[in-house]
Order: C-alpha cells, then structure tokens, then sequence
C-alpha cells in the first residue's frame, strides 16, 4: 500500500466536509451554535489509541461500513458531553419528562443513539461527496464504558498495540457550552489500499516505510527524553507520541492559548524540515532552576536562563536527528536555535509561515515528553518537508532501524 500527499490531502478534505456536515446536523438537532475543530489523520500504534481514550466514563455510537469504504464508524462522548446532548434533545421534546441520563436508561440511549447516528451520517455523507461514490451504514449500536476495549470489541480493524494504524479523528465543539465529542474511523486495509490506489497521482510512500519512520521518530522521542533527564536531573519519559498528517494552517489551532517558550530548529539533509520542541511557562522555568538555580527570574528568564533553554533544545535536536541520519546513512545538520517566548500561537508561526510558502499539508510528529514528579512538560513537533520525505523513506531500509545505534554530537550553543 503506498501513500503520497495527493491522496491524503484528498482524505484530509474528505473529513473535514464530513465534520462540517455533522456539526450542522448536531446544531440542526439541538439548536447549539457548533463550530468544527481539527481535523487530523493519525498514523498511531494501536497501544497509543487506547490510552487515548483513558480511564474515563465514555458513550459512543458505532455503525458498519460498506461501499467505497468499508471499516466502522465510530462516534465517542465523554459522558457528561451526552448528558448534556440528551438533556437538550429531550427538555426540547418533553419539558415534563422524567427521564434519568445519569445511569443512561432506554430512553437516554436511544437518544444517544439518535445523536450518533445522525452525526455519523454526516461525517460518511461528507466522505461519499467527495469520493462522489456511495457509503452505506449498517444500524447504530450504542456502547459505554470506561476503557477503549467495549468500543473496539468486534472490530476486527482495530490494530494491535505494536501496529501502526491510519486513524481519522474529527473533534466539533459548541459554542458557548462544553459539549464536544470525537470521531473515530477504522477503515479495512483492504478497502483503504484500494481507495489510496485511486487517488494517488504519482510516486508515494509505501506504508511499511512510513511504519518504519514512526519508529524513527519513536526512538528520536526516546533519546530526547534520556537528554533532558541527564541535563536537568529530571527523570523524564515520552508519554505520547503518533503521526500526524495535517493541514500546516491547523497548527497552530492545536497551541494552548497561553505564554509559551518554544526553541526552534531548521534542519537541513535529507529529510529537511523544522523542529520545535515546545514548553509551557512553568515548565521553562522548571528546566531554567534545574540547570542555573542563581538565575531564576519569576517575570522572565534573562539572558542565562535563555541561554539554558537552548542548550536544552539543541542537545536534544541533536540526538533526535542524528538518529534519524545514522538510520537513513545521510547527513542531516540544524541550524542554531531560536527561542520564542511569547502567547499561544505565536510560539510556532515563524515555523509555519516558512513552510506554508511551499506545501499545505505536512507529516507532523507529535510527542510530549513529561517529568516524573515535577512540571516540565515538553510537546516535540518535528515537521519534515514533504518531497524530501518522500525521497528520504524510498530509500530507507527498515532492517537499519533497530540495528543502528542513536549518537548524537552536540554543537556548542552561543551564549552571548
């Protein structure tokens, strides 16, 4: 199965209409002003899935998949984001009706199911006008519980925890009230091979190649945490990681709205692209006490405490693409690091804006290594530029990736 960008733009589209069409059906419903927020296709290892949906209590609808795509569709809520779905739908149908949504009886279920059908719908008639095909659902099934194993029981596309899987997730959010729920597609590989194989226009990227990057980049995320650990004393790990394929202009949607710190790189070889590693406030702070203690500036971080955080970040960029060149026999340099510390957004558009000049999409890998004990969360965005991507994983040998040992040498940080 080979992927390229042209196809998976074609996908990306392909979600993105669906989610506009089931938030206009969820506002159609419950007269909640709605607004759709990102969209991503995820390439996740089936483990990361599951702990994605935690140990909270969650509602969902599921539906079968037929036609153009066959697979499940899945549609998830938090269960008090149901609640609140139902007791709209329900006080606007009977304003005196007893019902109790709290242990869900038949008649807040079959609200849910109503709800997820309908928002199901919307996503595969999306889907079905761009393919300009048809899609056919099986009947709704509702499913709760605490853990992802009642949601994917029976689906036989769900991957194992070691497997990379193309996932499609879609959020929507009311405006003005929290009610927000997740979509979840599980295509068959067979019919998603088949779909890739129209849409592709040229050239692509076998999967087990773009699976053998992930791992790249899962050892890179590994060799950035065993860095901050030795520099900071921090015992730190990666908690998250997967491989995003978004639009780049949703990026930045995907920043908390707050200060940030982010320490920048260009990378340049074959792959090119940028990588930020990305701190909260306190975070910055956290990793400026641990290395300069006599420096710490509650207001700002100065010219040592500046100084500390790039040398963090350069090392770090250092062993995670090294890695990456040791794996793919090329040399790939960075250039020296540039700090931001500004709100939200900010923190990454110089990164966005040089790259938006020549692509719409990008890979991104998404990691967030975090500290045991302490508050020093760092999110790792590692965009590559995409023809080089593609040029890069062609010539990659899978077997190198375990083989080849992670070395990474430090270039010295100005610190003037």
């Amino acid at each position: 199965m080979k992927l390229d960008v042209n196809a998976l733009g074609t996908f990306y589209r392909m979600a993105r209409e669906g989610a506009g069409l089931a938030a206009g059906r969820l506002t159609h419903m419950t007269g909640v002003e709605t607004r759709v927020g990102v969209t991503k296709l995820n390439f996740m290892r089936g483990r990361e899935i599951r702990r994605d949906f935690g140990e909270t209590d969650r509602v969902g609808v599921r539906v079968k998949l037929s036609g153009a795509i066959e697979g499940h569709s899945l549609i998830v809520f938090e269960r008090e984001n149901a609640v609140r779905v139902i007791e709209t739908l329900l006080a606007e149908a009977d304003p005196d009706a007893d019902f109790d949504v709290d242990s869900f009886d038949r008649m807040s279920k079959s609200a849910t199911t109503e709800v997820g059908h309908i928002m199901n719908s919307g996503f595969i008639d999306g889907w079905a006008d761009v393919l300009e095909t048809v899609i056919d659902v099986s009947t709704p099934e509702f499913v709760e519980g605490r853990t992802a194993d009642p949601f994917f029981d029976g689906i036989e596309e769900t991957p194992d925890d070691d497997d990379l899987a193309l996932l499609f997730q879609s959020r929507i959010e009311a405006v003005d009230t929290e009610i927000s729920f997740s979509y979840y597609l599980f295509p068959n590989r067979t019919s998603m091979a088949s779909l890739l194989e129209r849409l592709r226009a040229s050239g692509g990227i076998e999967y087990d190649k773009l699976d053998g990057f992930d791992r790249m980049a899962e050892r890179g995320a590994e060799e950035v945490a065993k860095t901050a650990t030795t520099l900071t004393g921090i015992d730190t790990s990666v908690e998250i990681r997967r491989l995003n394929f978004v639009s780049l202009e949703t990026i930045p949607q995907q920043v908390p709205d707050e200060r940030l710190v982010s320490v920048a790189f260009e990378f340049d070889g074959v792959p090119s692209g940028y990588l930020v590693f990305l701190f909260d406030e306190e975070s910055a702070h956290e990793i400026v006490d641990a290395m300069v203690p006599a420096s710490i500036d509650e207001d700002g971080f100065g010219q040592m405490g500046t100084s500390a955080i790039k040398e963090l970040g350069n090392i770090m960029a250092s062993g995670f693409l090294d890695g990456w060149a040791n794996v793919l026999d090329t040399a790939i340099d960075h250039s020296t690091p540039e700090f931001v510390h500004d709100y939200g957004a900010a923190a990454v558009d110089p990164v966005i804006v040089k790259l938006g000049a020549n692509q719409e999409f990008a890979f991104v890998f998404d990691t967030v290594v975090v500290a045991d004990g302490r508050e020093f969360d760092c999110e790792v965005y590692a965009i590559a530029d995409e023809s080089d991507l593609e040029r890069a994983l062609n010539d990659l040998d899978v077997d190198r990736i375990e083989e080849t040992p992670t070395t990474a040498e430090f270039q010295e940080v100005d610190t003037v």
